[in-house]
């Protein structure tokens, strides 16, 4: 089995044809960039319980979606290591244990799901199988790399495609799967029918003459059920929310599919270059395109290392937190004012077209990055990404004001212009890297920089959740002040004084207070994002800063060898 995966066995005859490689890499990003539609999961994670909607046991949305913040961590700490071990090892023996990691993580995550044990949700998917995320994200780049020495920028664009359309796939397929083992728990009546009784914040039901836990459906929370219902009283923990079994039966696709991607890679022999190709001249290269190479070690020590660090990161925080939450944004922003065209099913089908321009951004920025220079590349997104965000907030406003289709289609170009320019930023970074430090070691310099991605996990979804925590408790309350307390009484079953309670069970949100609001209260659902979108601007414009300011690498960092 070493033999087999060793480094000496997949070296290519003179003949291969170099356009058979990038099947393999395009393979094994489509599995683990389905990364990317974890927004899916979260409704049906924290409905363990409830299934229609959340129970106070269940897990709150800041919970699992930082299963996906641990996940892209790990994704960037084992990548930092893989860069090196790959240049040793090869893709193959990388790209076989990137497989057992992903799908044993899902399979790990499966369990803690059935046992409702959120550290094992977070060992599986987001410790064992961000390490797979990372194995299985810098197998293909160097490899494409050394295949197209004549077109870095699309070689780098084609190893990364496939994760910004992993999404795509991934999310119908795992959109069928939940509803496919959803099942709806006993339903009790409307809230006239059912007599119930609120207590610590948890709404009980009497039944028999004992008290059951139940949830409360309204009207404006029909269309966040994975199979609408009608609403009324629902019993906890009497249902199936579909997604234990999900984990299962998409980890076992994912591992036996990147098996096969990974006995299919192949690498260039020692010199290898493509048939009629040679080395552009030294007067003949761009001002920031270097014609000798930079060990590893030694790369670290420039400041262009660090400056392209600054400009990944924040690239990637300023789109990775909305990734994370993608499709409970769309549904909060207008799902209130557009209810009859921003359903579940329109927010799924939004999630599978970020994925598709994701994808499509990574080629094409990163082939025209070929022909614009990368640092002109990087002045494109950062300009255009800062007007696009600052405008997300005026959006919002007006289609509370004026909720017509027309804000919905902007909302939905802007964002898919950004998730372009999101996926172009990593797809054009390892030229960038290979323009600065050379071919020979890009490698393992871009593991060491995918370092900036584990950091841009948490700093992403940690300025969305938090901002929108504030943003909705900050909704709530000011909602309640507008709210009779004899009606908020009747509603809840106890008296505002109980607020924080309710809330933290569950029991409260905006949806169900706007359901007792004075007629002609304005919904804020859909401003509690905007201050998200402010930030994400500020963090491209220091971005845009530190692109602007690269330079040449010094030559003192240079190998001493003749120019690549």
């Amino acid at each position: 089995m070493a033999e087999l995966l060793s480094k000496q066995r997949i070296i290519a005859p003179a003949d291969y044809n170099r356009w058979r490689v990038p099947l393999a890499s395009v393979a094994i990003h489509l599995c683990i960039g389905s990364v990317y539609a974890w927004s899916i999961y979260n409704p049906p994670l924290t409905r363990a319980f409830g299934v229609v909607t959340s129970a106070a046991d269940d897990w709150s949305l800041g919970e699992v979606v930082w299963v996906f913040t641990v996940a892209i961590v790990f994704l960037g700490l084992a990548a930092a290591f893989a860069g090196k071990w790959l240049e040793n090892v090869g893709p193959r023996k990388v790209g076989v244990v990137s497989a057992f990691c992903w799908g044993g993580g899902y399979l790990v995550g499966a369990a803690g799901i059935m046992t409702h044990q959120l550290w094992l949700l977070y060992l599986g998917y987001g410790v064992i199988g961000g390490c797979g995320l990372g194995l299985g994200y810098v197998s293909p780049v160097s490899t494409l790399i050394r295949w197209f020495p004549d077109r870095r920028g699309m070689a780098a664009g084609m190893a990364i495609m496939g994760f910004g359309g992993g999404a795509m796939i991934g999310t119908p397929m795992k959109e069928y799967f939940i509803r496919l083992f959803y099942r709806a728990p006993e339903y009790l009546g409307t809230t006239a029918e059912v007599n119930l009784v609120t207590e610590a914040g948890r709404r009980f039901a009497e039944i028999g003459g004992t008290l059951q836990e139940v949830v409360v459906i309204g009207a404006n929370e029909v269309r966040d059920m994975t199979i609408p219902g009608p609403e009324g009283v629902y019993l906890v923990n009497t249902g199936a929310a579909g997604v234990a079994e999900t984990f299962v039966i998409i980890g076992l696709i994912y591992l036996v599919v990147m098996l096969i991607a990974a006995f299919s890679y192949r690498i260039p022999a020692e010199g290898w270059k493509p048939e009629g190709w040679k080395e552009p001249e030294e007067k003949d290269r761009g001002a920031l395109i270097s014609g000798h190479n930079v060990h590893i070690d030694e790369a670290l020590k420039t400041p262009q290392f660090y400056q392209l660090w600054i400009v990944l990161c924040l690239n990637v925080t300023a789109g990775i937190g909305v990734l994370g939450v993608a499709r409970t944004m769309i549904t909060e922003i207008f799902g209130t004012t557009l209810p009859h065209i921003v359903d579940t099913a329109f927010a799924a089908t939004y999630v599978v077209m970020i994925s598709a321009f994701n994808m499509v951004g990574r080629f094409i920025w990163a082939s025209a990055s070929d022909y614009i220079g990368r640092r002109n590349t990087y002045w494109v997104f950062f300009l255009l990404g800062i007007v696009l965000y600052l405008s997300i907030p005026f959006t919002a406003a007006q289609v509370n004001v004026n909720p017509s289709v027309v804000w919905l289609v902007y909302f939905y170009a802007a964002t898919m212009i950004i998730f372009t320019m999101y996926g172009g930023g990593f797809a054009t970074i390892p030229a960038y890297l290979a323009d600065m430090f050379g071919t020979k070691y890009v490698g393992g310099i871009h593991g060491r920089l995918l370092t900036a991605w584990s950091t841009a996990g948490v700093l992403g979804p940690l300025a969305i959740t938090s901002l929108r925590e504030s943003s909705v408790n900050s909704a709530i309350n000011e909602l309640v002040t507008l709210i009779d307390p004899a009606a908020f009484r009747a509603a809840f079953g106890t008296g505002v004084d109980q607020l924080d309670v309710l809330v933290t069970q569950n029991s409260v949100t905006i949806a169900r207070l706007m359901e007792i609001a004075p007629s002609g209260t304005i919904d804020p659902t859909s401003s509690i994002y905007n201050s998200t979108m402010i930030l994400m601007a500020v963090l491209l414009g220091i971005a845009l800063v530190s692109n602007a300011l690269m330079r040449p690498v010094d030559p003192k960092h240079h190998l001493a060898e003749t120019p690549v």
